[in-house]
């Protein structure tokens, strides 16, 4: 009894600390035409602010890499918390665009740390069920990112409209977690601390390409899909269907992760979930393009979404499951480095398809093509042992 207490208690502090990788992030979008108002953004500013967490998160992986190395992963996970907590809530005292990008830096970075850090901790608390426990700190992020959409129409009029308000009070969340997590980790405040000796990512392994290309494939199809949706929907003039697609878009992400929930010590180290998600979100992309009245779109942004659950969720597990307790912290940073970085890459190269042809719908062609390492890949891949 002692031990399912300890693991449950393991289980939900790695809840709390999946919420506090997206709260701060998500707190803008309810608030962003206040923002634009308040600040005068051009178009082109607000792409940038929307940008500086994605590449924050593949440049800083290594750097928080090092860290772990030094400290240990939950010293970093907790030190990533607060300077996340901190540039959230400077940024609510940003008087000029600078200093808005500036702050927004400093709270990427802390979550940039925070990222490579749970799956080494995934592997400190909970060795004996890797794949649930990375469902279950997925399926935090993943209420992270609705929780500040949600409860913005309460918030946001009981903080008289205050978009500066709201930036702040949503950084208390992320030191209340930190906290929870000193007091409460497994051994208590003074537990042991996990240190590794290695931190630079192996960049010629292949396993790391491998995984880092698959999860780039999730990557670039989730947050390309938010960027370019709005346009194509704008010019096809379905400009109607923006919110809902978003919302079907994100929401599709949450069945996916209660049924990985159920499913994730079974489906860990298997090939077909990651090819069924791969063809989920083609099917998707189709769906979108095509039009089959609305609620194809709508339906078809939910697919999307689901796809890109399943394949985060199982290829987060992946470092943790293929190699060595030490190699973890450093595969994972190389992982979200390439990721996140291979994400903004097709991103860029969508947008260029998108302005050499005139037509929306074409920006959607490099994603498409993206999800090809999500079909190959996992073919070549040994998932059946893990690395000495």
């Amino acid at each position: 009894m002692s031990s399912a207490r300890s693991t449950f208690g393991a289980l939900f502090l790695l809840w709390l600390a999946g919420n506090g990788l997206r709260l701060t992030i998500l707190a803008i979008p309810p608030v962003l035409a206040l923002i634009i108002l308040d600040l005068r953004l051009s178009g082109t500013e607000v792409g940038i602010l929307n940008a500086i967490p994605v590449f924050l998160f593949a440049l800083v992986a290594v750097p928080g890499s090092l860290l772990i190395a030094r400290v240990g992963a939950v010293p970093a996970l907790i030190i990533g918390l607060l300077i996340a907590a901190a540039g959230s809530a400077l940024r609510g005292f940003a008087t000029d665009t600078w200093m808005l990008y500036i702050t927004t830096v400093i709270m990427a970075a802390g979550v940039a740390v925070m990222q490579p850090s749970l799956p080494p901790t995934v592997r400190q608390w909970v060795p004996d069920r890797i794949g649930f426990a990375t469902a279950v700190y997925t399926n935090g992020l993943l209420c992270g990112e609705i929780f500040p959409v949600m409860l913005a129409a309460v918030i946001v009029p009981l903080l008289a409209g205050s978009w500066r308000a709201s930036l702040v009070l949503w950084s208390i969340p992320l030191v209340a977690i930190a906290l929870i997590i000193f007091w409460f980790q497994p051994g208590g405040k003074s537990a042991p601390v996990a240190r590794h000796n290695l931190w630079m990512p192996d960049w010629h392994d292949p396993l790391l390409w491998k995984v880092g290309l698959m999860m780039s494939g999730a990557n670039q199809l989730y947050f390309c899909t938010n960027a370019f949706l709005p346009g194509y929907l704008l010019q096809t003039s379905r400009t109607e269907l923006i919110a809902p697609a978003l919302t079907a878009l994100n929401a599709g992400q949450l069945p996916a992760s209660l049924i990985l929930l159920a499913m994730a010590s079974r489906w860990e180290r298997k090939k077909w979930p990651l090819l069924g998600a791969a063809a989920v979100g083609l099917a998707g992309i189709a769906g979108v393009l095509i039009p089959w009245g609305p609620w194809s779109v709508i339906g078809s942004a939910a697919l999307i979404g689901f796809a890109c659950a399943v394949t985060l969720t199982l290829t987060l597990a992946l470092p943790a499951l293929l190699v060595a307790p030490d190699d973890v912290p450093r595969m994972s940073a190389g992982v979200f480095t390439l990721g996140y970085g291979l994400a903004m890459t097709m991103s860029v190269i969508g947008g260029f398809a998108w302005d050499v042809s005139g037509n929306a719908a074409f920006a959607f062609v490099p994603i498409a093509v993206w999800l090809l390492p999500l079909v190959l890949l996992p073919l070549v891949t040994d998932f059946s042992t893990r690395r000495a």
